[in-house]
């Protein structure tokens, strides 16, 4: 009995170890980033296709999307800290208007890292894969890059990895407050529980915040 106890003890001080810590596992953003719908708890992901790291955290991620609860909202935006990630950024957007982003977005990741055919920082490479790829007009594969709409984009992504305090990729922002990633959790898994563990305290804070008031 004194052995199960003991070790009962030392799985519980695990346990209480393990806890994601502030300041260490994940953090604050530097700034609050407005979410698009304040009834979710919102995930971004901060990504450049050229990040072998962003690569690897891809089939993780997919099956982390696939099991969210309702009331938490996913999107990826491009990391965008220098020109350099621009091309790629473009890339992004431009298949998002195109309307070929779904089909198109792992096959970029492997024409980068698995065929390693192109080169992420090349913007002319990148719009002469995505007209192969995609089989559209390259005319008008290069108005999507260079479209109105995909600078505004650009603008809000640099914006947002400015005001998250991410200081690489693949992070994590949740609900436009917390920052985690692969480098500040230790790995790519530890991550995504890190932010399982932080959606778990932002829903129970909502859940406090909505309850009547007891007289």
């Amino acid at each position: 009995m004194k052995k199960l106890l003991t070790a009962l003890m030392l799985l519980a001080s695990f346990s209480v170890m393990a806890e994601p810590q502030i300041g260490k596992d994940f953090d604050r953003t530097a700034q609050t980033i407005n979410t698009d719908n304040p009834n979710k708890i919102e995930v971004i992901e901060l990504f450049w296709y050229g990040c072998g790291h962003c690569h690897s955290m891809e089939a993780p991620i997919n099956a982390w999307i696939k099991k969210l609860p309702a009331d938490v909202a996913f999107k990826r935006v491009p990391g965008l800290p220098h020109q350099a990630w621009a091309p790629m950024a473009k890339a992004y957007y431009a298949m998002e208007t195109l309307g070929v982003l779904e089909k198109l977005h792992t096959p970029l990741f492997e024409a980068i890292h698995t065929k390693k055919s192109l080169n992420p920082t090349d913007e002319k490479a990148a719009i002469n894969w995505v007209t192969q790829q995609s089989g559209l007009d390259k005319r008008k594969v290069e108005e999507a890059f260079g479209s109105f709409a995909t600078n505004t984009s650009l603008n809000r992504a640099a914006n947002i990895f400015r005001s998250s305090g991410a200081t690489g990729v693949p992070s994590l922002i949740i609900n436009g407050q917390f920052i985690t990633s692969s480098t500040m959790a230790g790995n790519n898994d530890a991550a995504l529980k890190t932010a399982d563990y932080i959606i778990a305290n932002i829903r129970a804070d909502k859940a406090k915040a909505a309850a009547p008031v007891k007289k």
